[in-house]
């Protein structure tokens, strides 16, 4: 009980704020937006730029902890994409959708804080090598499979899904800041004390002002569609995702920080990019909308009970 009323609680709250705020008309859809606009473009940035830039890349990106995690969030886009298509009868396109649900998870807005209210901010780090890899994979992996899926009996065509892919991720600010923040650290850049300083002041805005921002945008979601599909998208991310990374992560000998990261990035709730992807090849949409309000409010207790039986 402890650790839900320390840990986990606050960050619902917030969340809960902006819901409440925005639901009563207090806070303007026209506020959330460009709030939402702030973080994701700007703040988030700068925390992961700040992160990449000075952490030990050699010491942080090692494949036991990259393979535990990615494999895991592999196999369970596998698992999500074939209950759409063998258990529910969805279209091709939309069980990639659905299995993209079961791929993204939400590690910046709920991995991050929940982590480092359980752990403290030097327990980050592996947070942040995961995080690095996270928008390209997921985006390369889901519009692979969507393009080739798409392109069936016309032929497949590399180049075209190259491009594609290249387009979502030169637009992804996260991504520019990840490329800006390796190359800072790799060619040892030293940067002067008045851009490190407001670079720490825009991270420390980040993810209070994230959270409210999520509470907000959840209201422009509604349960919709396929409950029986939301249903299986809750399991897989909140149960059998985090599962997984135990189970690889503990066959790999992680270290406790790193198991920790590891294991609390896969049991947070799908993320909005979620919706984004949908709503990029306008597939599921519905569903992809409703499972990131369903499993973010369903995080509230899965999450509780991973805390509880974390090493």
């Amino acid at each position: 009980m402890g650790s839900l009323i320390t840990v986990i609680l606050p960050v619902f709250l917030l969340i809960g704020a902006g819901y409440l705020a925005t639901r009563g008309g207090a806070f303007p859809q026209v506020a959330v937006d460009g709030l939402m606009k702030f973080t994701q473009s700007y703040a988030f940035p700068c925390l992961l730029f700040r992160a990449v830039s000075g952490f030990d890349i050699g010491e942080e990106f090692h494949a036991p902890l990259l393979l535990s995690y990615y494999v895991s969030a592999t196999l369970c886009f596998i698992i999500g994409a074939l209950a759409a298509w063998l258990v529910f009868k969805r279209p091709a396109e939309d069980c990639v959708v659905i299995g993209f649900c079961c791929l993204f998870s939400n590690t910046l807005m709920l991995g991050i804080p929940i982590t480092e209210r359980a752990f403290g901010a030097d327990a980050l780090e592996a947070n942040f090598a995961i995080i690095a890899m996270h928008a390209p994979f997921c985006y390369t992996l889901g519009i692979a499979v969507m393009e080739t899926v798409r392109a069936r009996g016309n032929g497949f065509n590399p180049l075209k899904i190259a491009a594609q892919i290249a387009r979502q991720m030169i637009r992804n600010p996260l991504v520019i800041a990840l490329i800006l923040g390796f190359a800072v650290n790799l060619g040892g850049i030293p940067l002067p004390l008045p851009l490190t300083d407001a670079v720490d002041m825009m991270v420390a805005a980040s993810v209070p002002a994230a959270l409210f921002a999520v509470g907000g945008v959840l209201v422009q979601y509604k349960i919709e569609g396929d409950w029986r599909v939301v249903i299986v998208i809750c399991i897989i991310t909140l149960l059998i995702h985090p599962a997984l990374v135990w189970m690889f992560g503990s066959y790999a000998g992680l270290d406790r920080d790193a198991f920790r990261s590891a294991l609390i990035t896969a049991a947070v709730a799908p993320g909005i990019n979620t919706y984004v992807f949908a709503n990029i090849y306008d597939r599921a949409k519905r569903v992809a909308a409703s499972s990131v309000l369903v499993t973010t409010a369903a995080a509230l207790f899965t999450v509780w009970f991973w805390l509880s039986i974390l090493p």
